[in-house]
């Protein structure tokens, strides 16, 4: 038994009628009056909003609104019940999330640790509110670290002649923990077309940002063979082009010639692990809207 459904209990008080809209629509007039005065009528008061447009004139609009609700929890499914109507009139995507109703996350990782050291962290300070569900990897380097939090690591072995099954087997642990959100904290495997497709846009995944140059094996030491003066990192949305998901979150730091192979790898592996936090806590925040192949950040 793990500590996270405990550790987060008085952020689950204090937040019990605390809620968010995530909105995208087609942009027009009176758009926020109508969200504004439907909070209203439901005794909602706005505690924060963020609002983009692309164009005014025939563009997307996008907006995140928080809002605080006496007796949230027993209004929740006839205010949701309710904005169907006004999303209809604007022919709305959109979201309303309970801040108290924490994600699921499962974390996936290999060998590399210093993503899910980051994310451990984090989460153990308070400051990634989640219920971390479970630790997968292909290998077992993790188990003894996962474990000193009291959270469930799955060893799942992977290679290419068991990577259907073994896929199959985290898909259904995935089921039993009802994990909503999938962090790849350096776990070095291709997702299968039909991992992804079965949680669109809720799998994180980080990388160097050498790409499209350096692909593949030992990229650090290929950029120093090249003299590199910039090491950054990307953090985005899995998608079922290789490393070509919607953005979330990048970083960069200026190297020089005085910086050797494992100088550049030292570094790279500190802003990875700073951008993959701060990716999954946006994620997290309901602070994401993806739009075609970019993202709104409302940070």
């Amino acid at each position: 038994m793990h500590t996270s459904s405990n550790q987060f209990q008085s952020f689950k008080t204090k937040m019990k009628n605390r809620g968010r809209l995530l909105i995208q629509c087609p942009d027009q007039p009176g758009i926020v009056a109508a969200v504004s005065q439907f909070l209203f009528e439901n005794g909602a008061n706005i505690m924060e909003s963020n609002q983009f447009s692309t164009n005014p004139e025939g563009g997307s609009f996008f907006i995140r609104i928080e809002f605080e609700c006496q007796d949230l929890q027993e209004k929740k499914s006839l205010l949701q019940e309710d904005f169907t109507k006004i999303a209809k009139n604007f022919s709305m995507e959109w979201k309303m999330t309970f801040v108290s109703e924490l994600k699921n996350t499962a974390i996936f990782v290999s060998k590399e640790l210093h993503c899910l050291r980051e994310l451990l962290w984090e989460w153990e300070s308070g400051e990634l509110i989640t219920d971390i569900s479970l630790v997968v990897s292909n290998h077992t380097a993790a188990k003894e670290l996962v474990e000193s939090f009291s959270i469930p690591f799955v060893h799942i072995p992977m290679s290419k002649d068991n990577k259907r099954q073994a896929e199959e087997k985290q898909l259904q642990l995935l089921l039993d923990y009802k994990v909503e959100t999938i962090i790849l904290a350096r776990y070095m495997q291709i997702l299968s077309p039909d991992f992804v497709e079965a949680h669109p846009f809720n799998i994180i995944n980080i990388h160097h940002s050498f790409l499209p140059a350096f692909v593949g094996a030992r990229p650090y030491d290929r950029a120093y063979q090249r003299g590199v003066k910039i090491i950054g990192a990307t953090s985005h949305y899995v998608t079922n082009e290789l490393d070509e998901g919607p953005i979330i979150e990048q970083d960069i730091i200026r190297v020089d010639h005085r910086d050797h192979a494992d100088d550049l790898k030292r570094t790279g592996r500190s802003i990875e692990r700073n951008v993959l936090a701060r990716a999954v806590k946006w994620h997290l925040e309901d602070r994401v809207i993806v739009h075609g192949n970019k993202t709104i950040i409302f940070n």
